[in-house]
């Protein structure tokens, strides 16, 4: 006595989709991980130059106030004003 039964030809063929809608389901988050760490890298390099730019501004302005003083540099005219 045998109790396999056969199934119908819409019914393999739903099961077919399901599989193929999964198969793609995988690839595609699969390139969106992949997309996802080259993202990552890139911003890794981003916040090391950020701080380089952060460490360069701390020096200039270190360098200006010891040479000036305190106060305000206005970029547009090149000038600055003493803080009283």
């Amino acid at each position: 006595m045998e109790n396999t039964q056969k199934l119908t030809e819409q019914e393999l063929q739903e099961i077919k989709e399901l599989q193929q809608q999964q198969e793609i389901l995988i690839r595609d988050f699969g390139q969106l991980e992949y997309q996802i760490q080259l993202f990552e890298l890139q911003k890794e390099k981003l916040v090391e130059k950020l701080e380089e730019v952060r460490i360069k501004e701390t020096n200039v302005a270190n360098k200006l106030n010891e040479k000036y003083g305190n106060g305000s540099i206005d970029i547009e005219n090149g000038t600055f004003t003493k803080q009283s």
